[in-house]
C-alpha cells in the first residue's frame, strides 16, 4: 500500500515538473504568451528589483565615513620582493592614502 501511494506521488510531482519546464520554455516549441510572460515578469520583477538594489545603495552611502582600523605591521602583508613599474614603486596601481597603508604606516599619519 505505501509503494503505490509512493508511486502515485511520484506521478504527481513528475507532471509537475514537465508542466513547470514547459511554461518557462521558450516560445519556440509553439508556446504562446511566453513573450508577454518574460515581458511581465521584466517589467513588474526585474526593474523593481533594480530600484531597491539602487535605493539600498544610496541610503548606505549616505552614512558617516567610518574610522580606519589602526596599523599593524604584520610581517606576513605588504611585502614588496621587486618595486611596481610605476611611480615611486611602493604605491599600489590604485593607490588610496587613506585607506592602503604602505609597509611603513598610513601616509597621512
Amino acid at each position: 500500500m505505501a509503494a503505490a501511494a509512493g508511486s502515485r506521488v511520484f506521478g504527481l510531482l513528475g507532471r509537475s515538473r514537465l508542466q513547470l519546464s514547459r511554461c518557462m520554455s521558450s516560445g519556440a516549441h509553439g508556446e504562446e504568451g511566453s513573450a508577454r510572460m518574460w515581458k511581465a515578469l521584466t517589467y513588474f520583477v526585474a526593474l523593481p528589483g533594480v530600484g531597491v538594489s539602487m535605493l539600498n545603495v544610496f541610503l548606505k552611502s549616505h552614512h558617516g565615513e567610518e574610522e580606519r582600523p589602526e596599523f599593524v605591521a604584520y610581517p606576513h602583508l605588504r611585502i614588496r620582493s621587486k618595486p611596481f613599474p610605476w611611480g615611486d614603486g611602493n604605491h599600489t596601481l590604485f593607490h588610496n592614502p587613506h585607506v592602503n597603508p604602505l609597509p611603513t604606516g598610513y601616509e597621512d599619519e
